[in-house]
């Protein structure tokens, strides 16, 4: 198994066709452990490999909050709090951002690189909210 970080390539076709609406949309996190089979190629949100419920983690993940669309000179993004996971207890290695509203259609994957041991509160740390770093972009 494997977790391969990326924009997922139905999100990108789905983003042309006016499917999701980032703005308005409820989106969510789903944490999950190296058993996990993610990648680009992945179109919905899955329990398999999921973090198990309990400990602090709720199936499904977190709502991402103060979601924002933006634009600064020809690349778009989208920045929203960091998620944060109070009363952890468990070890994650990855996760996807999916689109709630629209049946659970994947939107991105992220590999943290190495297994991640929450104790307390967990908070996923995301890079600056900019045009030249924000994880979610269009150049």
């Amino acid at each position: 198994m494997a977790i391969l970080q990326g924009m997922c390539s139905s999100f990108k076709q789905e983003s042309w066709l006016g499917i999701h609406n980032l703005a308005t949309d409820t989106l969510k996190l789903a944490l999950y452990t190296a058993a996990a089979d993610l990648s680009q190629a992945t179109t919905i949100y899955t329990s398999t490999g999921e973090v198990p419920a309990g400990s602090g983690y709720t199936a499904g993940g977190v709502t991402l909050t103060n979601v924002q669309v933006l634009l600064s000179g020809t690349t778009a993004y989208v920045t929203f709090d960091n998620p944060v996971w109070s009363g952890a207890s468990f070890v994650c290695r990855g996760g996807l951002i999916y689109n709630d509203t629209q049946d659970d259609r994947a939107i991105a994957v992220l590999d943290f690189g190495a297994d991640k041991t929450a104790s307390g509160t967990f908070t996923l740390q995301l890079p600056a909210a900019t045009a030249a770093s924000a994880l979610l972009r269009f150049a």
